[in-house]
């Protein structure tokens, strides 16, 4: 397949690739505008409280500051869902909470105001466990919130937002189980995916109702939407994207720091900058959602799952953008991953007093299935069953159906993942590794080796809606009108390489607009691994239609039928007859031809990601080693090699597979206080410790779009947490119900240390 493409499968230069290793790509923070005010956050030191009094007099003398904004006086812009957090409130609610706002004409006289604001609280007892805040008498963060419980309806996702896991007949599926199997496994651990970039914007207020917003985030679009909601239907609000240096999902939407820039910027009149550094980035910008789930799983003997049962838990810190919305995701993506007719599955969103949670990469499913599948696995160890059949026998198949986030029934008509896991299995090596539940497959001294295995998959792949225009001009060059934003998976470039293969120009012939929602149609963004499937649907309807309109134009001058031409290069020639050829130029002349394509959501499609993995446990010291990584997937067709590479290779951080060995948000129970919130204490993998991957990817085309493609960039994280806490379990032969799998954990779970 891949020689019939002059593009598509192939090697080929990232077009923003010399402007990043260069350094000559425009982040937020190289932005420079005349007059330009620089934005800085008094936060709390506090975990909970009421703040008495806030006295601004000697910073509001300082010379260089032109607005210092607190409760009293910021604009009641309300967000959240319920729509009940405002960007300043009387009351803090996490250590780091926003206090006041100052805008200053440098960051040195903002940091300075903010130094010498005095504020008096008074100082109320916080909650930090997602069980005691909701217990009677327990803190409550909010009137509205009574048992800081959240509601679940995810309004985002339209009027039926899945809300559970509820089907079949529970107790008739565990009369029918040969096994059950009972426990509590979390996935609390809330580690930062680091992004090098650090949330940033510049927004200039520049009539009563309007606003330009420069943003460092991977949906323009929703950007747009979200702070038109927030400020009302009666600011037009214009959004600039560019590079953001990495999102890992954590940079779709940052409302607090465009909020910030936006109301200085009102108070002001002036543009206003606000970067965080990596200290606020670290310790008071979101995080991913806690994740505790109590559950029974029945089992037959031939893996087949008949009944799963139990309580989900989600903490969301101190308030919730788009927790429900995980929720709803992640109860679709329990049904993909295993096929039981019978659940009984009851979620809660409880708020505590910690940073917020968002948008991180493996949305919801992630969190749920990395305490799902450890549950599974108490039931395939009493069954005396090998997990990698089990887990193959279970996913999605074509024909199968699930309900989705927003609440309605779909149909899988994808491929069968089958082979592509059995070919990772055979990578591996995973016959001859797998010794049964909770045994070592080799053993060195202190030294045990253990495999784990894992799955996920995401039917977000054909989410939400996506639009986009392609111009062609009369020197033979194509323009995509795009919001598409650069966030490191080279989705503009890939958005340019399907539009050269559809009108088979040059790749240099062929641009794409800034991201800029004033110029561009409406684009949900690369999210949920849809830039494949949803994003390139658009570009590549777009480009088709252009093409029509340019032969339908072009057929009357060289006397044939539309069905007759061809273009290439921009030459238009007679088929057969390529001596019958005119040129772009002379068939338009001085008209341009404007294309547009349109994707809907679809549904009835899911990605898959399968990754094995093999882990060394020093039983004396108790560190945890990952030896290495296998990924299987089918993609369709790849479409660029380097791209799928890249994006499967970052299974190990950016709050993946290392989210189960060291990387952590440390937050201390007493004070609230994040403890590594900087680059020396939080854990992470540098380039030397780097374990082999091995990335199994097939090609068995889908019915996408033309070119048969599905993406699976944003789950390529998921599996292998799940993957590690079993690989670890087995080496040491005792189950570990807990991420990370650090030495204190493996020492305890040893008899070695006491508990905590």
């Amino acid at each position: 397949m891949i020689d019939s493409y002059r593009y598509i499968g192939k090697e080929t230069p990232r077009r923003d690739g010399a402007e990043v290793v260069t350094g000559s790509a425009e982040y937020v923070d190289d932005i420079r505008f005349t007059n330009l005010l620089y934005g800085e956050v008094l936060r709390s030191p506090h975990p909970h409280a009421r703040i008495k009094q806030i006295e601004k007099s000697k910073a509001e003398v300082l010379g260089g500051v032109e607005a210092i904004l607190t409760w009293e006086n910021v604009p009641d812009w309300k967000f959240g869902t319920p729509t009940i957090f405002r960007i300043l409130d009387r009351k803090v609610r996490f250590v780091g909470d926003a206090v006041a706002i100052i805008a200053a004409r440098t960051k040195d006289i903002a940091r300075e105001a903010a130094r010498l604001i005095e504020v008096e609280y008074e100082v109320l007892p916080p909650v930090f466990d997602m069980e005691a805040a909701m217990k009677p008498g327990a803190p409550q963060l909010y009137e509205e919130l009574p048992g800081n419980k959240l509601p679940l309806y995810a309004p985002v996702l339209g009027p039926k937002s899945l809300t559970e896991i509820v089907m079949g007949d529970v107790e008739k599926g565990f009369a029918e189980a040969d096994v059950i199997a009972e426990g509590t496994f979390g996935y609390e651990n809330i580690p930062n995916p680091l992004p090098p970039e650090p949330p940033s914007a510049v927004a200039l207020w520049q009539e009563p109702n309007k606003v330009t917003v420069w943003v460092s985030n991977q949906q323009v679009w929703l950007n747009r939407k979200i702070l038109s909601e927030i400020f009302g239907d009666n600011v037009e609000v214009r959004a600039i994207g560019g590079p953001c240096g990495g999102s890992y999902g954590s940079k779709v939407m940052s409302w607090q720091v465009q909020c910030y820039a936006a109301a200085l910027s009102k108070a002001t009149g002036k543009p206003v900058k606000v970067c965080f550094s990596k200290e606020e980035h670290l310790a008071a910008f979101v995080l991913r959602p806690e994740t505790r789930i109590h559950a029974r799983v029945g089992m037959k003997k031939d893996g087949t799952v008949t009944a799963i049962s139990g309580k989900w838990l989600l903490g969301t810190g101190y308030y919730s953008m788009t927790t429900q919305a995980q929720l709803s995701v992640g109860a679709g993506e329990a049904q993909i991953a295993v096929r039981c007719a019978n659940w009984d599955v009851k979620p809660t969103i409880v708020c505590t007093n910690r940073n917020a949670s968002g948008i991180v990469r493996g949305f919801g499913g992630q969190e749920l299935k990395c305490a799902l599948i450890p549950l599974l696995s108490l039931a395939m160890e009493k069954a005396d069953l090998d997990p990698f059949e089990v887990l193959k026998k279970n996913y999605l198949k074509p024909g199968d159906g699930y309900y989705w986030r927003d609440g309605n029934w779909y149909s899988y008509r994808g491929v069968d993942y089958t082979k592509a896991m059995e070919k990772g299995a055979q990578t591996f090596g995973w016959k001859a590794k797998w010794k049964g539940w909770l045994k070592p497959t080799a053993l060195n001294g202190t030294k045990r080796t253990g495999v784990g295995v894992g799955i996920h998959g995401n039917a977000d792949i054909g989410e939400d809606v996506s639009e986009a225009y392609v111009r062609l001009d009369p020197e033979g060059r194509a323009v995509i009108y795009s919001s598409v934003t650069e966030h490191g998976t080279g989705q503009r470039s890939n958005c340019i390489k399907v539009v050269a293969e559809v009108l088979q120009l040059p790749l240099e012939a062929v641009s794409i607009t800034p991201s800029d929602t004033l110029i561009t149609p409406v684009e949900w963004g690369p999210a949920g691994s849809r830039g494949t499937y949803a994003i390139l649907s658009a570009a590549i309807a777009a480009a088709e239609d252009a093409k029509q309109k340019l032969l339908q134009f072009t057929a009357p001058l060289l006397g044939v039928g539309m069905g007759d031409l061809e273009t290439e290069d921009g030459f238009i020639w007679v088929k057969n007859r390529p001596d019958n050829r005119i040129t772009w130029k002379d068939a338009l002349e001085l008209r341009t031809v404007l294309g547009h394509g349109r994707f809907n959501p679809d549904y009835s499609f899911a990605n898959c990601m399968m990754s094995f993995v093999e882990v060394e446990v020093d039983t004396e010291t108790g560190k945890v080693t990952l030896l290495r990584v296998v990924n299987a997937t089918d993609v369709g067709q790849i479409i660029d090699p380097p791209g799928i590479r890249g994006q499967l290779n970052g299974c190990l951080g950016t709050a993946g597979i290392d989210s189960a060995l060291f990387e952590e948000t440390v937050l201390d129970r007493a004070t609230g206080c994040v403890l590594n919130a900087n680059m020396i204490d939080y854990k992470w993998r540098t380039f030397s410790e780097l374990p082999p991957i091995d990335n199994v990817i097939m090609e068995t085309p889908f019915p996408s779009h033309r070119f048969g493609a599905v993406g699976i960039g944003e789950v390529a994280t998921s599996p292998g947490p799940s993957a590690v806490l079993m690989a670890t379990s087995n080496a040491i032969g005792v189950w570990l119900h807990e991420y990370p799998v650090t030495p204190q954990r493996v020492l305890e779970a040893l008899g070695k240390v006491g508990s905590k």
